[in-house]
């Protein structure tokens, strides 16, 4: 294992220049609509009639029909594919193909007639850069077919004069005597060789098909009277031993031919050897390996690869799919490439034939830079974003997924009591109209409870009026998860472009915006995600997950498949994991991650919990963040780190030795305000009945109304983590705050104490440094229910300017209802336990 993970540390940077490379496509085919005749088991096979029916017995089609599925997502079978296909269109599945190939050009042989064969100028919505190859077997039989002028019997000299007049039509700056291969000249389709000439807006290169119809021997030195015989003669099958490239010897020795570059295409299989041979010593030669990578087996694509690289300069060598008809064969023929090369550049390091920066270079030079010099063109570097398609097989390194085409986008808001709500469209809506004008919403949705889906009544919210949610493009993204949707965080307007004031993610940002503006300040904020995770028992009942104790390594034993996810998920989401852990709980667990600005770090935490949640339903587990899941276990809170910025420079700690407490006079006057408002502020922080049993003395959870250094009794803790140095704050933790708040107004309800605090220039008393709760009264409790924490808010006058008169009313009023709920609760278990004891068995 160790050896294993050293190579693979050692081949990280070829790893990088296989997966991230951009691809030119130097040889490739029309495709063609969706219900063309041409059968879609072409895909895997140059087979014809009924021979074609013998493909799904072959290496190609198993190992190609996996990677397809895998890719769609859709069922491992032909007839899955397909279905799949014809569900999602063909300019759905052609985007998804291309995506995933990271074609940034492609040339086009546009001389194989399909049937609905679509045009060259359809493919450039999918590749950056699209030209054309003409085939000039098909232009001449075009002409043929078109009968000799003035309806006369060809001639050679008219044939002759006729072609070079179609050519010279085509905006080439040279043109060569192709006259010569006339007598060779036929249809389309396997391994030939190519002939460039010059480039244009369009026409990139010639090709001829000479190789597997009368093969390669061609005399250069052809007389008039052989040709024109040549010109009626009845073309005879393929005879294999004539389309060694050896034979072409003759011509690339001939002076006219010497300036002729000519790429001999599909690895020359099966003539690898000698095409590598010829490339060696033939300056105008040039080889490319499309087809044989990917329809040959796994050693045979590894063996054609290392035969043309065997005497080859590395500099000749081009990479294409040889696609054909079939988005997926463009596909198939990259992921397979890109497997290939990695193999063979990490065994020609291996062996010493390649130093790893060498091998990267070759990398370039094959994949796309080679193409560039040999065509001359420019293709930008950066059109697609990393995605890793290498094969564990050949890499033996785990591989990410490629991404399917989103077709949904889950709309999400979260209402004053913490809900994660949705609405999902189809992603062809959401780019027609949602983005721009967003989503009807009833005005009732602020007011609603975790426990009833109406308005409370105290909220002055009605099912009367509609607001629009509108989606933040800035944070929508790929659903880990689900690979089929997208997800994105919405504002709610009046109308586009007008905020509401109830809208929870507005509100933070106006908060911090009269932070920023009056004392010039960023506040951060890193969130520890504790969390219990629940299996079903045999009786269907959710148990814990395990019985381990705190930083258990068996428990993250159990648990490292769902963690790994997690962390590759959050990774996809460009969220940052710091560290995870067992807790104190049964089943219970904590996510820590890094801090950043409050507004980004209130969105990082809505993704988080939906990730978690996600996967662990995937795994058959269900997550809870309620904060106290049993009564007779410690509870889960939603801890948050906070510091304050200053032109990006943390100003809370201590910058001299004048200051207390080890941090800035700001740090305190900011902490300070929240502590005096720490009663109000639980109001948000701890939305529900139930919080109030996770705040109770001796649980680490901030019972008492105080602040500590490095005191976990006390709901603010000053906090010194490791590269800090001792005595100096870098930041405080709340620690009654839980995973039922609404991250937005929790932290602007924090931002809207700390500016009180620094508008009155408060001080901080003196910190607790033991246990608040064994001072015998000393310490103020704070508010032991949600009932108190409300009253407390009613009382407080400084949030109705800050957070909104409104949007104020309609917190109390959605927590006095979840409050009521659970007082009527208890009324009835009282009367019931009154009339179990009260009367006799019968009458109970």
């Amino acid at each position: 294992r160790d050896r294993e993970r050293a190579e693979m540390e050692k081949f990280a940077e070829l790893r990088e220049a296989v997966e991230s490379a951009e691809l030119v496509d130097a040889h490739a085919h029309n495709l063609v609509a969706l219900d063309s005749a041409f059968p879609f088991l072409s895909c895997f096979s140059e087979a014809t009639g009924d021979a074609l029916s013998y493909a799904p017995h072959t290496l190609n089609f198993k190992r190609s029909l996996k990677d397809i599925a895998e890719l769609y997502c859709c069922e491992l079978s032909l007839h899955g594919v397909q279905e799949f296909r014809t569900c999602s269109g063909l300019e759905s599945i052609s985007k998804l193909c291309f995506k995933a190939a990271r074609i940034s050009a492609i040339f086009i042989d546009d001389g194989i007639e399909l049937d609905k064969r679509l045009d060259i100028e359809w493919h450039r919505d999918f590749v950056a850069v699209v030209g054309r190859i003409l085939r000039i077997e098909r232009l001449a039989e075009k002409i043929l077919d078109e009968g000799g002028p003035d309806g006369t019997t060809w001639t050679l000299d008219t044939f002759t004069e006729t072609y070079k007049g179609r050519l010279n039509s085509y905006p080439f700056l040279f043109l060569w005597f192709f006259w010569l291969d006339i007598s060779y000249l036929r249809r389309s389709s396997c391994w030939i060789l190519k002939s460039f000439f010059t480039i244009s807006d369009k026409l990139v290169g010639l090709k001829s098909i000479a190789a597997y119809r009368s093969g390669l021997e061609i005399n250069p030195n052809v007389t008039s009277k052989e040709a024109e015989e040549g010109l009626v003669d009845v073309l005879r099958d393929l005879d294999l031993r004539l389309a060694n490239p050896l034979h072409l010897r003759y011509l690339l020795e001939d002076k006219r031919f010497s300036k002729s570059r000519i790429v001999l295409l599909h690895a020359s299989y099966p003539f690898s050897r000698e095409a590598s041979y010829l490339a060696s010593v033939y300056p105008q030669i040039y080889l490319d390996f499309g087809l044989a990578v990917p329809r040959l087996s796994s050693h045979g694509m590894l063996s054609s690869l290392k035969e043309l690289l065997e005497l080859a300069p590395i500099k000749k060598v081009m990479f294409s799919t040889d696609g054909c008809a079939f988005p997926e064969t463009f596909y198939l023929g990259a992921k397979r490439a890109r497997e290939v090369v990695f193999s063979v550049m990490r065994e020609a390091c291996v062996d010493g034939d390649l130093s790893v920066p060498e091998a990267v270079e070759a990398i370039k030079d094959i994949f796309a830079e080679n193409a560039k010099r040999f065509y001359r063109i420019n293709v930008s570097s950066k059109l697609f974003g990393s995605i890793s398609v290498v094969s564990p097989r050949f890499v033996r390194v785990e591989d990410n997924a490629l991404q399917l085409d989103a077709t949904l986008v889950r709309v999400i808001w979260i209402d004053a009591s913490g809900q994660h709500r949705c609405r999902v469209v189809p992603k062809m809506r959401f780019k027609e109209s949602v983005e721009k004008n967003g989503l009807g919403l009833t005005c009732a949705s602020m007011g609603m409870s975790s426990s009833c889906d109406a308005p409370a009544d105290e909220t002055n919210l009605t099912g009367v009026g509609e607001i629009r949610l509108i989606p933040d493009l800035s944070t929508k993204c790929r659903i880990p998860w689900t690979k089929q949707e997208e997800m994105v965080l919405a504002d709610m307007h009046l109308k586009p472009g007008e905020p509401w004031e109830y809208c929870p993610r507005e509100t933070l940002r106006r908060v911090s915006k009269v932070l920023k503006e009056e004392f010039n300040l960023v506040m951060n904020a890193g969130f520890e995600n504790e969390f219990f995770l629940l299996k079903r028992d045999g009786k269907e009942q959710w148990v814990p997950f395990d019985q381990t104790p705190y930083c258990s390594t068996s428990a993250f034993d159990a648990a490292a498949p769902i963690f790994h996810e997690v962390s590759s998920a959050l990774q996809a989401l460009n969220i940052s994991l710091e560290q995870l852990h067992a807790e104190a709980g049964k089943g219970q667990f904590e996510i820590a991650m890094a801090y950043t600005v409050c507004t980004d770090a209130a969105d990082n935490l809505i993704f988080t919990r939906e990730v978690i949640r996600a996967v662990a339903r995937k795994h058959g587990l269900l997550a809870t963040f309620v904060p106290k899941y049993a009564l007779d276990d410690i509870g889960s809170g939603s801890h948050v780190h906070i510091s304050l910025s200053e032109n990006g420079k943390n100003v809370f700690m201590a910058s001299d030795g004048s200051s207390r407490h080890g941090m800035s006079k700001v740090g305190e006057e900011f902490m300070s305000g929240v502590l005096s408002h720490l009663p109000s502020i639980l109001a948000f922080t701890a939305p529900l009945p139930n919080s109030y049993d996770r705040i109770q003395p001796n649980m680490w959870s901030g019972a008492y109304l105080c602040w500590g250094k490095e005191n976990r009794e006390a709901p603010l803790r000053t906090a010194c983590p490791p590269g800090v140095p001792d005595g100096v704050v870098s930041n405080f933790e709340i620690k009654a705050f839980d995973g039922c708040a609404n991250p937005y107004l929790a932290l602007a309800s924090i931002i809207a104490a700390g500016i009180d605090g620094l508008r009155g220039h408060f001080r901080l008393p003196e910190p607790v440094d033991e246990n608040p709760h064994s001072l015998d009264g000393k310490v103020q409790r704070l508010p032991k229910s949600l009932s108190e924490s409300v009253e407390a808010l009613e009382k407080d006058g400084v949030f109705k300017d800050l957070i909104g008169e409104k949007l104020l009313v309609a917190i109390k009023g959605v927590r006095k209802v979840c409050s009521n709920i659970l007082s009527f609760t208890i009324l009835l278990l009282n009367l019931l336990t009154l009339v179990v004891f009260s009367t006799d068995a019968t009458r109970t």
